[in-house]
């Protein structure tokens, strides 16, 4: 597979379960820089696999299961149906073996010998099953086979894709690049906060908030997964209220803050959102992946004016066991296929479960091309501040992120503005190799920051 770096909620092989692996062969598909791979028919799928059978089984039962077998041998199952539809199995890597299975409900051989296998398993699936579509790829890659009771683990590490792929979905429209252009952002990153609290502001008070954090500089603004079109604030009072004061303030600043409304919700109720965002002079809208899925997503893409900045939300349960979901490596080729321009990747030291390790490894993985391009925006979020910036810089080593602080910007002793200020002095000092307590020795803002945030 292309590349190391994986959303591995373990951060690292706890538990013996690996970050998605090296390359199968020497490459795997055109979904990447990787070479020619598999060829232009199939898709690549690696899979961490535990079994109490052998590895072999369980590769023949997910290759069977997912393509042309079943339980039992059916009437039509040719050889030469099996050669143009079956799946094919790739690679086998074995890894070590456990004394305990990691999910319930596996079924065991009569000669169990107590132990299960993991493993790396790499098997490939003909494109003519499934056409280049989003939707009936997930039903081949990732349908029953987590159900499979030959398995007691599985986990998808990771996904190569056929260049049909790249005929079908345009990605994202705007990417880092548009984003840049919008925003007025460069050569650091595209610095903002999320409206908060998340719920329960009316129209003035979200008017007045917004206005306040616009006419303090700040990139970028979103509004909370929590709130899209409440029935306390509908949508359109919503962005009529917010743009008037993103107006006001690129009046007073000469700047325009980027804000993100959020649209999320059944397919024609974004579609008269995203209009109503547009026509307001809006330039942005945020969508929880998956919450409309993929598809929706996608469908979204084909007709937004706008960057469209996609959350994760829900994201835990899919990832958050070792042993079963998937790797973000996997999912954020999917979002950047289907047109996410901003995608949202966690934040290190966060309040979240996930390691840093982890987290680092989801910014790089946004930023390998993807079809020689389909940019997006990694977005770091979740209990940030100031101080974040100078881990983030050492992980990644880049600039090219967008990061977003609620409470560490909007709670600052100094008010929105000195802490708008405060990470933009971090960036500074961790791209300049600086102390964070050194570069704050001349700069309050954030020695103010270090002095609230600092301590925990």
């Amino acid at each position: 597979m292309s590349g190391a770096g994986s959303g591995n909620p373990t951060g690292g092989s706890a538990a013996g379960i690996p970050h998605a692996g090296p390359q199968i062969g020497a490459s795997v598909g055109a979904g990447t820089d990787a070479g020619a791979g598999a060829g232009a028919g199939r898709v690549v799928a690696e899979y961490f696999v535990e079994t109490p059978w052998t590895l072999a089984r369980a590769a023949e039962v997910i290759a069977g299961e997912q393509s042309t077998g079943t339980f039992t041998a059916v009437p039509g199952e040719t050889a030469l149906l099996k050669e143009r539809h079956g799946a094919r199995i790739e690679q086998i890597v074995p890894l070590e073996e456990a004394q305990a299975p990691l999910l319930p409900g596996a079924k065991l051989p009569r000669d169990h010998d107590g132990r299960y296998r993991r493993g790396r398993i790499a098997v490939s699936y003909p494109i003519v099953n499934f056409g280049p579509s989003i939707p009936n790829l997930m039903s081949a890659i990732a349908g029953n086979l987590f159900e499979l009771r030959e398995l007691s683990g599985l986990r998808l590490l990771d996904i190569e894709l056929p260049d049909a792929f790249a005929r079908r979905y345009p990605g994202p429209k705007f990417g880092l690049a548009g984003t840049r252009r919008l925003t007025g952002v460069y050569g650091r990153p595209i610095l903002g906060s999320i409206v908060k609290p998340s719920v329960g502001l009316s129209a003035e008070e979200l008017g007045s908030l917004v206005y306040e954090l616009a006419v303090a500089g700040l990139d970028f603004i979103k509004d909370d997964e929590l709130n899209a079109s409440p029935p306390y604030l509908p949508l359109e009072r919503k962005v009529r209220a917010v743009m008037d004061a993103i107006e006001r303030a690129a009046d007073a600043t000469g700047k325009k803050t980027m804000y993100a409304f959020n649209i999320t919700g059944d397919i024609d109720e974004m579609r008269r959102r995203h209009d109503a965002v547009v026509e307001a002079g809006g330039n942005c809208v945020m969508a929880s992946v998956l919450s409309i899925g993929f598809a929706g997503l996608a469908h979204l893409n084909g007709y937004s004016e706008v960057p469209i900045h996609a959350h994760r939300n829900q994201w835990g349960m899919l990832t958050r066991s070792p042993g079963l979901g998937m790797e973000f490596t996997a999912f954020q080729k999917l979002c950047r296929l289907a047109g996410a321009d901003h995608l949202h990747v966690n934040g290190l030291n966060s309040k979240f479960y996930e390691s840093n390790e982890s987290v680092a490894s989801s910014i790089q993985a946004c930023a390998r091309p993807l079809f020689g391009g389909y940019e997006t925006v990694p977005v770091v979020s979740s209990a940030q501040w100031a101080g974040s910036a100078p881990a983030t810089y050492e992980a990644i080593r880049s600039v090219d992120v967008m990061h977003l602080a609620g409470g560490g910007m909007l709670a600052h002793p100094d008010g929105p503005a000195a802490g708008f200020e405060s990470m933009r002095q971090g960036w500074e000092a961790a791209a300049r190799g600086i102390p964070l307590e050194q570069y704050a020795a001349n700069h309050p803002e954030l020695a103010r920051a270090i002095e609230k945030y600092g301590k925990g």
